[in-house]
């Protein structure tokens, strides 16, 4: 195929040791399931002996909770590079960055519990599950948790099915009707209520209504309810989790929260990535198969395309000046790299070379193609080795079965607005990573490219740890780009975490620019300090030892007459080994969509575990026909955010046409603001304790974190990352589709006086973007009539205008004079575009008059005449949408 008259063609990175790319269910069993252990944990061969005996009890604990239908079938082990004691086979795909289960050191958030990665929407699969070394050898440590098999199943659902925990530490009572109950499921698990400090029963506020804060519920040892493992694993007869018959929808927990009040059973037949499961016979064996496998060092082939396509524009020079920042900047030393250059054939450049110094850099930089010219065919490269795949983003693509056979990791990076969306297929069934890069040195896509395809071996503070050597980890600040005439200017904060081999490229398209490059304190950088090389038309800086931390300002000048393009790269490396990074990651909800959702888009920052929040994060998409979207990302428990305060910065993406995406975020912390959060993730239970014949047997009290652990400031910083590229195909004639106003997840209420105050955070016109039209906000005394017929409850009539989507709102009315002592009230909220698009139903916050018993006048006090007092209280508590059976009111608008 002549390529000459195309404007698209595929570069391609070949991993010969890549990453596992997810899940399967194999006849109701999951395989390819992937637990990494971090290379901090000591060798230790009984730790593989615990993972395995783990998995095997799970197993049966999975089978029984999901009613015969599910097993754990085959799982893989991958231990550290530096583990040398036992006899490991070679890990093939198995990479750390993509296990679905890591074993690694207590982080200072949530020490020994076990707990998910989860980003917030109700049925969508978690991030990784984390254990620690002591949960699992350490049976002291285990037992305060429950068995460790059924514990692994609590944490299963969270990242299978995405569900989340029926207890609730800072809600941990709420009134149902007049009756306190502990936040649990079912409502038919039993125990006590007991004052830790003493172990007398509970004493009940007499504000609130509700048990006092020193008190805790402690269930019985023995129970006739089987349900449920998302409350306490720990309990023996607990064996299910909660049926559409059996959850409880009142309690105040994160399940009800996000899933609409529905139980975790439903969630996973109705909702989760296995609720079209077919149901087959159970096989005899149900215990797991293992395999534990050790990564060595990397092999990354390049396979570029130099075909006709290539000659286009300056797609030849972009491609020399990205791989050559792969090469001397990115790739860790032990690495082995190959170049193979394809047209309708391929040829080998550059066989696996060794990366032992820069002369092994520079000689790999050298055997870069420089020309471009002839057909194309996608897999030849296959046809010559089962390892070297060869493609061109515009001829046809028939090698996926050679391909899942080699035992490669194809990551594809396509070029150009016309480029095979097909080609992507082949990353999909490798466990590669696909992108898409538009042309230009302004786009700088080909440099972040490159530059995001790092590895490591769960140590953050190095790349990768392989025969004593080690590689600090590399982090990209900065990469932004434009087509100006005059000065182009900007500025990258060096935190204190990292600063070592810090470096400056800059790329222009036609002559150099004058540059300026100024530390915080001490040093100027001009042109005459950057290392020019006019071939590639590149200039790079690199700072001696440790860069200063702070802001580092920098200005370009075009001398040209005309506009040119240029961009500014900076990259560095962790400080030391010891100092753990500020760490940036970003995907998408959806590698592909046909436009019946919104997608949404996530950025994750944290320091080993620990959430980052009040930083600056900005997300930008650009599709293959130019369009570009900015999207700032919020971290406030709204919209598309499920958690406030978790370091998960989220927002909605609706501007859906058919295309291809590319996702850069860029994290800003230039006024110092941000600092740590003191928020966990979804985990197994801490049990306190137990009511054995009567008595109650407390368990030590669960570790305490302050912010003082955290050390909350973590200073100015910069990062910039990009996630996958991923593609929208609307149906054909099908215009672009037009969203309503988000769900409200964070209603809430409070009392002045009589007068009941409702807070929410404003949803858009399309979900979380623009502003809505208007609110509709109800109340009744029956929480499942604001469920299943939210329009027929009682309008609250109100003269509010929504603010813009993300801003807080308030109302406030009275109410209460005119309810009775005793009276529960639930209210929810829905939002309306200008389409008459109306959202779902908000999450649902209770409110009860309480009016306090007088108090016992002593004898020296006057008679009180009165026989009762006058103060009033009101309790409040986020609820469910299902309610247990109060009398509704008469139907009466409030004003």
């Amino acid at each position: 195929t002549t390529m000459a008259s195309k404007a698209a063609s595929v570069l391609l990175l070949v991993y010969l040791s890549g990453s596992t790319f997810g899940i399967k269910l194999t006849g109701n069993g999951y395989t390819d399931i992937l637990i990494a252990i971090n290379p901090e944990v000591p060798e230790d061969p009984v730790l593989i002996t615990q993972i395995e005996e783990m998995f095997k009890e799970a197993s049966r604990h999975l089978l029984n909770a999901t009613k015969k239908h599910l097993y754990f079938k085959e799982v893989a082990i991958l231990v550290p590079p530096n583990w040398n004691k036992g006899n490991y086979s070679k890990a093939k795909t198995e990479v750390y960055d993509k296990a679905n289960i890591i074993i690694d050191e207590p982080n200072k958030l949530h020490g020994d519990q076990p707990y998910t990665l989860q980003y917030g929407e109700c049925g969508s699969e978690g991030r990784y599950i984390h254990l620690t070394p002591d949960f699992m050898l350490n049976d002291d440590v285990s037992k305060y948790y429950g068995p460790r098999g059924k514990v692994f199943v609590h944490e299963w659902a969270h990242l299978r099915w995405g569900v989340f925990d029926e207890y609730n530490e800072e809600k941990p009572f709420y009134l149902s009707g007049s009756i306190i109950e502990a936040t649990r499921c079912t409502i038919n698990i039993t125990g006590k209520y007991i004052h830790k400090r003493d172990q007398r029963d509970c004493t009940t506020d007499p504000v609130t209504g509700l048990y006092t804060e020193d008190c805790v519920f402690y269930p019985d040892k023995q129970q006739t309810t089987s349900a449920s493992i998302m409350y306490n694993q720990g309990l023996s007869a607990v064996k299910e989790f909660c049926t559409k018959e059996t959850h409880n929808t009142e309690a105040p927990n994160i399940q009800n929260r996000l899933c609409g009040n529905i139980g975790v059973e439903e969630v996973i037949t109705s909702l989760s990535v296995d609720a079209s499961v077919a149901v087959v016979p159970t096989p005899p064996s149900i215990l797991p198969t293992f395999t534990v496998v050790q990564c060595r060092q990397r092999v990354v082939c390049l396979v570029l395309d130099v075909s006709g396509s290539m000659a286009a524009g300056s797609r030849m020079l972009n491609l020399k000046q990205a791989a050559t920042l792969f090469i001397q900047k990115i790739v860790e030393d032990q690495a082995y790299i190959g170049i193979v250059q394809f047209t309708a054939t391929a040829t080998i450049r550059e066989p696996l070379t060794l990366i032992d110094g820069e002369a092994s850099r520079d000689k790999l930089v050298g055997r870069l193609p420089l020309s471009a010219g002839g057909g194309t065919d996608i897999c030849a490269g296959v046809k010559k080795d089962a390892i070297i795949l060869l493609t061109d983003g515009e001829s046809s693509i028939n090698c996926q079965k050679r391909v899942n056979e080699s035992g490669a990791t194809v990551h594809t990076i396509t070029l150009g607005p016309n480029a095979n969306i097909d080609v992507k297929e082949l990353s999909d069934i490798s466990g590669g990573k696909y992108h898409n890069a538009a042309d230009g040195v302004d786009s700088n896509d080909l440099v972040d490219i490159f530059a995001s395809h790092t590895t490591s071996d769960g140590n953050l503070t190095n790349v990768y740890r392989y025969l004593n050597i080690i590689c600090l980890f590399f982090q990209q600040l900065e990469s932004t780009g434009l087509n100006m005439i005059g000065w182009f200017n900007g500025s990258v904060s060096i935190d204190r975490t990292i600063g070592n081999k810090t470096s400056f490229l800059v790329i222009y398209e036609r002559s150099p620019p004058d540059i300026l490059v100024l530390s915080p304190f001490t040093r100027t950088y001009d042109t005459s300090h950057f290392k020019h090389d006019a071939p590639a038309k590149t200039l790079t800086l690199d700072i001696e030892g440790t860069a200063e931390t702070g802001k580092w300002k920098y200005s370009l000048l075009n001398k040209e007459s005309t506009a040119q393009s240029m961009s500014m790269t900076v990259t560095s490396r962790a400080v030391s080994d010891a100092i753990p990074p500020v760490m940036v990651k970003t995907h998408m909800s959806q590698q592909s969509s046909n436009g019946s959702k919104p997608m949404l888009v996530y950025a994750e920052v944290n320091q080993k575990g620990v959430p980052v929040i009040l930083a600056d994060v900005m997300a930008t998409l650009k599709s293959d026909s130019g369009d570009e979207y900015q999207l700032q990302l919020l971290d406030n428990g709204a919209g598309a955010d499920a958690f406030r305060n978790d370091g998960i910065y989220s927002s909605y993406f609706t501007e859906l046409t058919t295309g291809k995406y590319s996702l850069k975020v860029k994290v800003h912390n230039n006024d110092g603001m941000a600092r740590f959060s003191l928020r966990r993730h979804s985990g197994a239970l801490y049990i306190p304790g137990y009511v054995v014949n009567g008595q109650v047997v407390m368990n030590p009290p669960k570790p305490p974190v302050s912010e003082d652990d955290l050390q909350a400031d973590v200073g100015s910083f910069t990062r910039t990352v990009i996630g996958e590229s991923f593609s929208v195909l609307l149906p054909p004639g099908v215009p672009p589709p037009n969203f309503p106003p988000n769900k409200i997840t964070d209603l809430n209420a409070e009392i002045e006086e009589d007068k009941v105050l409702l807070t929410w955070t404003a949803p858009g016109e399309d979900m979380d973007q623009g502003t809505a039209t208007a609110y509709e906000i109800r109340f009744s005394e029956d929480s499942g009539l604001l469920r299943s017929n939210f329009s027929t409850a009682h309008l609250v009539t109100y003269d509010l205008s929504p603010k813009k989507a993300g801003s807080p709102e308030k109302l406030s009315f009275t109410l209460f004079s005119i309810i009775k002592n005793g009276t529960t009230l639930f209210f929810a909220a829905k939002a309306e575009d200008k389409s008459f698009l109306k959202s779902e139903t908000s999450n649902i916050i209770q409110v009860t008059k309480i009016v306090p018993k007088a108090p016992v006048p002593s004898p020296t006090d006057a008679p009180d005449t009165s026989g009762s007092a006058t103060g009033l209280a009101v309790l409040k508590i986020p609820l469910s949408e299902q309610g247990r059976g109060h009398r509704p009111l008469r139907q009466r608008t409030l004003t």
